[in-house]
């Protein structure tokens, strides 16, 4: 039996395998020659551990952490696991589903014995042995079900870029959290020195009160400014604490398990990032790989569906053995088989089918449209990242030369304070201007360093395509 059907079967695999429908083509989108913002020189791209070129002490350990423990990514790889699963599910109907079974029965009827002569009614017992092997294969001669797979694949594709754009957002989010810490600890040490500032003008003004130099008012102003730099206080710290619960959940870690880093935005290193040439970015942008691989999916499914409207061709085939004597169960006498073949045909199912395609198809042209978003966005995103980085280091240097002036007035005016030659005003004035521009150049480095963080993300963190 088995030489009779292996032909047979070989040559079945031979013709299965034709693929209708339309190839898959990717839509074509112009791609600008060159970054309108000013990135680093060179066509260099960023490392996969971008975050190392900041030097911040314990990044690299958060970062760390949330590759292990973070609650996104984890659901991330998960979700590659159903999609390999739904793959080898898929992949099961492109090869033959084989059976086997193994059964004994007993069945009994009320007859008369002739054998015997016995005119008196017996039970009569028979047994039944059987021993088969079955087999089914689809034919795929219209590349239905190979198109099924190859939507499967594409599906699972798309959960790895899926991950890798989770695992990118994670990283940036971590660092951008970090950073966020080390900014308010800034400006909480400038609250609290410009707190101690205003104490010690605050004694100075009641020293020249008693000297007769100072009046109740000048005092009462002195304090309001005091109270007021130890309301600021509550707020940031306030913030702080918050940061460093964020910080713990994104490296899956309760927040009394997470210490707040000590850390300050002024020991940071902002590195040069190089922006790569335009035409890379979308083999390093993983969320633009899973659009088109949702798209490649989808045009499998055109090509499947449109195979449905032609015939479906199994072949079937069952061997084995029968006796009702346990032992003449392999004897040749006992040899039974069955083969099969069926072709079905759809004729009118009140265009369902039809549908489908139409279905599939309306499915492709809105996935067309999402790959070309995210390649529009893909590309207006570094855009915005450069302008950022720009703008956000000469607003850095700028606003340090307005610290560095709102100094040298405070020290004049506190100077003049204790020689008594300056009103309550300007030495007001000198203490909200500098505590305003100190604070405030604090949220500036912040800026910037988020703004590095964004330019490394919009380049893909590193992360590349397999070829």
């Amino acid at each position: 039996m088995i030489k009779r059907v292996l032909p047979a079967a070989l040559a079945a695999l031979l013709l299965a395998g034709c693929s209708i429908g339309p190839d898959y083509l990717r839509p074509e989108i112009a791609t600008p020659p060159a970054w309108a913002g000013q990135g680093a020189p060179g066509s260099a791209w960023p490392a996969t551990d971008w975050w190392r070129e900041f030097h911040a002490p314990g990044l690299d350990e958060f970062m760390q952490q949330a590759q292990k423990a973070n609650f996104d990514i984890a659901a991330a790889v998960a979700r590659i696991r159903e999609s390999e699963a739904q793959l080898k599910i898929a992949g099961g109907v492109l090869l033959p589903t084989v059976g086997a079974s193994l059964g004994a029965a007993r069945s009994h009827s009320e007859s008369t014995s002739r054998v015997t002569s016995n005119p008196q009614a017996s039970q009569v017992g028979i047994n039944a042995y059987q021993g088969a092997f079955s087999a089914s294969y689809q034919l795929d001669f219209w590349g239905r079900y190979a198109d099924q797979v190859g939507s499967a694949e594409m599906a699972a594709r798309a959960t790895g870029f899926d991950k890798e754009t989770t695992a990118l957002t994670v990283e940036a989010n971590v660092a951008n959290t970090y950073f966020a810490i080390a900014a308010l600890q800034d400006r909480i040490s400038v609250a609290s020195a410009n707190l101690a500032n205003a104490e010690h003008v605050l004694d100075a003004f009641h020293a020249r009160l008693e000297a007769g130099t100072a009046s109740a008012l000048d005092i009462a102003q002195q304090e309001s400014v005091v109270t007021a730099q130890r309301a600021s206080l509550p707020p940031l710290i306030q913030q702080l604490r918050q940061n460093g619960v964020a910080l713990a959940i994104l490296v899956g870690r309760l927040p009394e398990e997470v210490k707040v880093p000590d850390s300050s935005l002024n020991r940071l290193a902002l590195p040069a990032v190089g922006a790569g040439l335009p035409s890379s970015l979308l083999t390093r942008r993983p969320d633009v790989q899973f659009a088109e691989a949702q798209l490649m999916a989808a045009n499998y499914d055109i090509k499947a569906a449109e195979a449905s409207l032609f015939p479906n061709v199994a072949l079937t085939g069952q061997g084995g053995m029968q006796t009702i004597a346990l032992g003449a169960l392999f004897s040749p006498g006992s040899l039974l088989y069955s083969v099969g073949a069926s072709v079905t045909q759809p004729i009118f199912q009140g265009g369902a089918l039809e549908g489908g395609i139409e279905l599939r198809k309306a499915r492709f042209d809105e996935l067309v449209q999402n790959y070309r978003k995210a390649v529009t966005s893909a590309f207006g995103e570094v855009e915005n990242a450069l302008a950022a980085v720009e703008l956000t280091t000469r607003q850095e240097t700028e606003q340090g030369s307005a610290v560095d002036t709102a100094q040298r007035a405070y020290d004049i005016a506190q100077a003049q304070l204790y020689g008594g030659t300056v009103d309550i005003l300007t030495v007001l004035n000198t203490q909200r201007t500098l505590f305003q521009a100190q604070d405030l150049l604090a949220q500036v480095r912040l800026s910037h360093a988020q703004a590095v963080v964004g330019l490394f993300k919009a380049l893909g963190g590193g992360w590349q395509a397999s070829a």
